[in-house]
């Protein structure tokens, strides 16, 4: 029986791995880096980049590279342990807090970018407006510069509502 129980645990921990890295995926995470959390947060304590290489099957650079990538969004911590040699990585444990706030930051930070790209071209459309003689081209050069307002605008209606959703500057649920 005993043997049973741990083929279904192993079986419910590939599934879950399985399904719950589908969903990090849709944060912008790749499937190999989504499957890496899911490893870490599963195993519930550090792990070393030989443990998750053996975990994952996959080689200890590829371990390192994506425990950099994780780092870099606030995803993993590094950890120190009394004696322990080798580097240690863990799973941030508050997954809502964690998650939320790195995928709006990115988003926040595109539609910045976006947003600027876009009041570029308006300033160069508005110098170009007044040197035109022809009505029809001023009007379509009018009728342009007014959607692009309408563009910016929805820039920052973007930064703002992500603003509000933002965990790190409201009170949200925790894990």
């Amino acid at each position: 029986m005993v043997v049973k129980d741990h083929h279904f645990l192993e079986d419910m921990h590939t599934k879950v791995t399985h399904e719950f890295s589908k969903t990090l995926e849709m944060f912008g995470l790749t499937p190999a880096d989504a499957r890496l959390f899911v490893t870490l947060y599963l195993h519930q304590g550090p792990m070393t980049l030989d443990e998750m290489s053996q975990a994952l099957g996959k080689s200890k650079t590829s371990m390192s590279t994506g425990v950099r990538g994780l780092l870099d969004q606030g995803l993993v911590e590094r950890v120190w342990k009394k004696g322990f040699r080798k580097d240690l990585y863990q799973a941030n444990e508050n997954l809502y807090r964690n998650f939320m706030s790195s995928y709006i930051k990115k988003w926040q930070s595109a539609a910045n970018g976006q947003k600027n790209t876009i009041e570029s071209m308006e300033g160069e459309l508005k110098d170009r407006i007044q040197k035109y003689n022809n009505q029809e081209e001023m009007q379509q050069a009018d009728q342009l510069y007014r959607r692009m307002e309408d563009m910016v605008r929805f820039h920052e209606w973007i930064a703002e509502a992500f603003k509000e959703l933002d965990p790190s500057d409201n009170d949200h649920p925790s894990d």
